[in-house]
């Protein structure tokens, strides 16, 4: 069974944004049941990223670790 490095992020608060440590993941929306269909976002050169299902905005902070987010407790669990 392959195990995801790709962190996913959730917006159970509904805050317009959200900084995290990667440029690439997955973003949930919201927890399940709430969740849309589980986007793969990635940055590239730039520092921030909309969300085309849920219209949050995610900007790059490099000081913050890959399974963090400010603010906290927006990173989900793969697969949920």
């Amino acid at each position: 069974m392959a195990v995801s490095t790709i962190p996913h992020f959730k917006n159970d608060e509904g805050v317009h944004q959200i900084a995290i440590g990667v440029k690439e993941f997955m973003c949930c929306g919201a927890s399940e049941p709430h969740d849309h269909p589980h986007v793969f976002l990635d940055m590239g050169d730039e520092s921030e990223i909309v969300c085309p299902y849920c219209s949050t905005l995610y900007v790059f902070k490099s000081g913050l670790p890959a399974n963090s987010s400010e603010p906290e407790g927006c990173l989900a669990e793969a697969g949920h």
